[in-house]
C-alpha cells in the first residue's frame, strides 16, 4: 500500500495523521483531498431516505401501465401516516377516485361501522389500494397493473411501519400473499408481510351482498385486535 492510499484510508476512518510537509507528503494529501468528494457522495446516497412527498409525486405521475390513460387521478391513500393499522384493498372505485380515498362509495357506511367496532377511525388508520388507478368499469386489475403498482405499496409499508396489515377482499389478499387460494381459505389465520402480521377479511361490498358472512368478518376483526391490545 502506497503512502497516499494509507493516508486516505486513515482519513476516511476519522483518524488524524501528522505528516511532515515535504514534497512527497504534500502530493499524497492532495490525492486524498481529490478523492474525498466522491466519498461524500457515496455517504449521501446511502443516507438518502424515501419520503411521502417523493412517493406521492411518483404515484400521481406514474405511466407504468395503461390505467394512466383512463384514470381521473391516482389514489395514493388517506389517513394517518403513522398509523398502527394499514388497511389495503383492491383498486379504486369511481367513488374512491372522485373523493381520493378508499371506501368512499356506497360501502363507506359499513366500513366506518367496522372501524368503530374495532375502536378505530379513518383518522387513526391508513387506507390504500393494491392498484392506485381505477380500472375501467371497476373490473379486477390485470397482472401488469398489479406488477406496476407493487413497489408503491412496498414503499408505503416501509414509510408507515404499521403494527398490523388488514387486507380487504380477495384481490388484495391474493396479491399481498402471492397466492391463488380463495379468500375463504386465506382468512381466519395470521399471515406475515415482512414480519408484519396480516389478517384477511371480506370486503364490505361482499358483506352487503352476503349478510351471513358478517359473523366471519367479525371473527377476523377480533383476530386483528389481538395484535393491537
Amino acid at each position: 500500500m502506497d503512502n497516499a492510499t494509507r493516508l486516505y484510508c486513515l482519513k476516511t476512518m476519522g483518524i488524524e495523521v501528522w505528516t511532515p510537509r515535504d514534497a512527497q507528503n504534500v502530493e499524497a494529501v492532495d490525492k486524498i483531498d481529490a478523492l474525498m468528494p466522491d466519498v461524500d457522495k457515496l455517504v449521501e446516497i446511502k443516507t438518502e431516505q424515501d419520503t411521502w412527498q417523493a412517493l406521492t409525486n411518483e404515484i400521481k405521475t406514474c405511466q407504468a401501465c395503461d390505467l394512466c390513460q383512463t384514470r381521473q387521478q391516482a389514489v395514493v391513500g388517506s389517513g394517518n401516516l403513522n398509523a398502527e393499522v394499514l388497511w389495503v384493498t383492491e383498486a379504486p372505485t369511481l367513488g374512491d377516485e372522485q373523493q381520493n380515498q378508499a371506501f368512499a362509495d356506497d360501502r363507506a357506511a359499513l366500513f366506518d361501522e367496522m372501524l368503530r367496532a374495532m375502536s378505530l377511525s379513518r383518522e387513526a388508520v391508513f387506507m390504500t389500494h393494491i392498484v392506485k388507478c381505477r380500472p375501467p368499469d371497476d373490473r379486477d386489475p390485470k397482472k401488469a397493473e398489479l406488477a406496476a403498482c407493487g413497489d408503491f405499496l412496498t414503499r408505503q409499508i416501509a414509510l408507515i411501519q404499521p403494527k398490523l396489515i388488514i387486507s380487504v377482499g380477495r384481490v388484495a389478499t391474493q396479491q399481498l400473499l402471492q397466492s391463488k387460494e380463495t379468500l375463504t381459505n386465506l382468512r381466519g389465520t395470521v399471515h406475515h408481510i415482512d414480519a408484519i402480521p396480516m389478517v384477511a377479511i371480506y370486503h364490505p361490498a361482499y358483506l352487503l351482498r352476503k349478510l351471513s358472512a358478517k359473523s366471519m368478518a367479525w371473527d377476523d376483526m377480533q383476530l386483528a385486535l389481538t395484535f393491537l391490545k
